[in-house]
């Protein structure tokens, strides 16, 4: 997905963030925020790809911090405040356990995000907000179809605290499924992002075969990933893919691969670019061939 111009004042607002929970030294932070003014002077562009643009600005301010995860605590909080609420998840399913119902609550955790929101968004309250929210476009039984017939599906995952209900989807999908399931996530930091070493310690490698992307970007970023997962994303059955950095990055590239993208909308551009209101839940299933 290419820049819109509300881009700007997202990458702004979020690079101010980054910039403070990297550091505390008050003379740095004006230093690296010149440097990203500068940045952003010499790169934002019409046509750049989105998070392609996000990933190389995070990076430079992690180099030019010394901090090389300003997310960290935010990440673990993520995961704090989605396990919290797992009793009450739990007791969702047991009235619904409909994969239809599994991929809500996952699309739901996908509002937990403090890239893309303000930090001090009262994250758990929106969580039980979203949970009650129908998809704005709901491709469930398509999905439900071609599971039925696939062997091997990639699982791109986004933001960590989500992780936590990927992880009841993937059990899930593998248990009613029985599909060969590669699970995909940063090796290191970006954001808040889950990581390798979140899903490991969630155990999922009893449901999944667990590999990085080969990045640390935003979503998926064709130039960076690895050549592993290139392979995989176009020799697996289907992809699921969480989250709207992945939706940007998957949208620059071409697939044989059919991809059910699974997020909330958190911003008016990519609201836009689906064709749903803000914060709307989204079940897509999408030919990236055209």
């Amino acid at each position: 997905m290419k820049v819109d111009y509300e881009c700007a004042s997202c990458m702004l607002r979020q690079s101010r963030e980054a910039i403070e929970h990297a550091t505390d030294n008050h003379e740095k932070r004006m230093e690296v925020t010149l440097k990203v003014l500068e940045y952003m002077n010499n790169n934002f562009k019409k046509d750049i790809n989105s998070n392609k643009l996000g990933t190389d600005l995070h990076h430079m301010i992690m180099k030019e911090t010394g901090n090389n995860d300003p997310y960290k605590e935010l990440r673990e909080e993520g995961n704090q405040i989605a396990e919290k609420l797992i009793p009450m998840v739990k007791n969702l399913f047991k009235k619904d356990n409909s994969l239809e119902n599994f991929i809500k609550i996952a699309v739901a955790g996908n509002i937990i995000d403090f890239g893309a929101l303000e930090e001090n968004t009262d994250m758990e309250s929106l969580l039980k907000k979203q949970i009650t929210i129908n998809p704005a476009i709901n491709d469930t039984k398509k999905l439900e179809t071609d599971l039925k017939n696939a062997k091997n599906i990639l699982y791109l995952t986004d933001n960590g605290g989500e992780i936590v209900f990927d992880k009841l989807l993937i059990k899930k999908i593998k248990e009613d499924y029985d599909v060969n399931i590669i699970l995909a996530l940063k090796e290191n930091p970006i954001l808040n992002d889950a990581l390798v070493s979140d899903a490991k310690k969630m155990n999922l490698e009893k449901y999944a075969n667990i590999i990085s992307i080969g990045a640390s970007s935003v979503g998926v970023v064709k130039d960076y990933i690895s050549e592993e997962l290139k392979v995989y994303m176009n020799s697996v059955d289907l992809i699921i893919s969480k989250g709207m950095g992945n939706y940007e990055g998957l949208t620059e590239m071409y697939l044989k691969t059919p991809v059910y993208f699974l997020l909330t909308t958190k911003c008016n551009v990519i609201s836009r670019e689906i064709g749903v209101p803000l914060r709307s839940p989204v079940i897509l299933k999408k030919i990236l061939t055209d």
